[in-house]
């Protein structure tokens, strides 16, 4: 929106700097957005929460009796803190980026929609006593149609003229760099074409060109599975949020670097015309769950709830997709991956080795707590483990 008013006092010959326009400018100015929102507001809302009664439910004594004796202080803490996450989230992509790109829409779907599908979850948690919120079958459901919207805009030609974005809004294109005949050059890619390019870290190029079918099968998996994976590790006071903010700047910066086409070129990369507006989003992102973790670290003021969890996950698996960084997303984000193998493998294990158990509980922070280890202790490991993945994930850059 400031994009548009910075344009206007241009146009009426008034002096504004020029630094506000740029990709970087804006990044930086997106997650102080978030992270002064999430802090100043943080206590005020909290305060509402309690007003409310909003507090998290605890896995029954009969269920897991340890994780509820070990757990059982935090019954009364306030959930559903992910809406103080998502409105600094809106208030930054309004002010910093530009309403005229596609990504900028696409992203703030991904949120009201995801963010809205969590807050019916966590709403029937506290509203009926003993709920576990909606069925999985219908918040998966939700998940894969709205995947599904996101897969056939971007791999059907014409669909964006369909649900009315083709007056205003264009699709994003791509360029790739190739060598024909010796000689380096670059090739214009349309969405549907560069969506359906799969890429692998550490190679140069594409590795598969997708049949259309499998590209949309893909992009489903990848963003169902993201938003369920963050909601999983959502579980110890800051551990999502921690990882949160790691994994967004990773992506952030493959976004940023992604929009600039000399540095595409020099790293080999795919130039994506327009990412730096998904980089501005992630920065925001990454200074709201930061200004959140002032208030979510141990001992936690407030939860993110399902709101949040669902919501950024689902951000970050657009995002990735957007770029073509969905194995990057998997490499920084192994702390997700690794919670979500862990309830796969917990529930295929009980149903079909006659309730044997892999893990002493599910999600994998859960395993580790009945070890014996402080909550505390499993929260910086697993942030020293995500920082050490996304670390290789950005060196990939470079060595290929």
């Amino acid at each position: 929106m400031l994009i548009f008013l910075f344009e206007w006092l241009q146009s009426m010959h008034v002096k504004v700097p020029t630094a506000f326009t740029y990709f970087s400018t804006r990044m930086i100015l997106a997650a102080a957005t978030g992270l002064i929102l999430t802090i100043f507001l943080g206590p005020r809302f909290i305060k509402k929460l309690y007003e409310l009664k909003i507090g998290q439910s605890i896995r029954s004594q009969e269920e897991v009796p340890l994780l509820a004796e070990l757990h059982g202080k935090k019954k009364d803490t306030p959930t559903m803190g992910g809406i103080l996450i998502l409105f600094a989230m809106a208030i930054s992509l309004l002010f910093w980026m530009d309403l005229r790109n596609i990504f900028t829409w696409i992203l703030f779907f991904t949120t009201i929609v995801l963010g809205c599908l969590g807050a019916m979850d966590d709403y029937f948690k506290l509203r009926y006593k003993n709920s576990k919120g909606l069925k999985g079958k219908t918040k998966m459901l939700i998940q894969v149609g709205f995947s599904s919207l996101v897969a056939l805009y971007l791999l059907v030609p014409g669909f964006h003229q369909a649900v009315g974005f083709g007056k205003v809004l264009r699709p994003p294109v791509a360029k790739e760099q190739i060598v024909s005949e010796g000689k380096k050059m670059r090739v214009t890619l349309s969405t549907q074409e560069y969506t359906k390019l799969f890429y692998l870290p550490f190679f140069k190029g594409a590795i598969f060109d997708f049949p259309v079918w499998f590209a949309f099968c893909f992009v489903v998996f990848v963003i169902t599975g993201s938003s369920n994976a963050v909601n999983l590790t959502d579980g110890l006071d800051g551990l999502a949020a921690g990882c949160l903010v790691m994994v967004s700047l990773v992506l952030a910066l493959f976004a940023f670097l992604s929009n600039h086409i000399d540095l595409a070129r020099y790293l080999n990369i795919l130039y994506i015309e327009g990412s730096g507006e998904i980089a501005v989003y992630l920065f925001a992102l990454a200074g709201a769950a930061l200004g959140f973790l002032w208030y979510n670290g141990y001992p936690a003021q407030v939860f993110m709830g399902d709101t949040g969890s669902l919501a950024m996950g689902g951000v970050l698996g657009v995002s990735s997709v957007l770029l073509r960084r969905e194995v990057i997303l998997a490499i920084a984000g192994a702390i997700f991956v690794a919670e979500a193998l862990s309830v796969i493998l917990q529930v295929l294990s009980y149903r079909y080795r006659n309730k044997k158990r892999v893990f002493l509980c599910a999600p994998l922070h859960h395993h580790f707590e009945y070890l014996g280890w402080p909550e505390t202790k499993v929260v910086i490991r697993f942030w020293i483990i995500s920082l050490l993945f996304a670390m290789i994930a950005v060196s990939s850059l470079k060595l290929q």
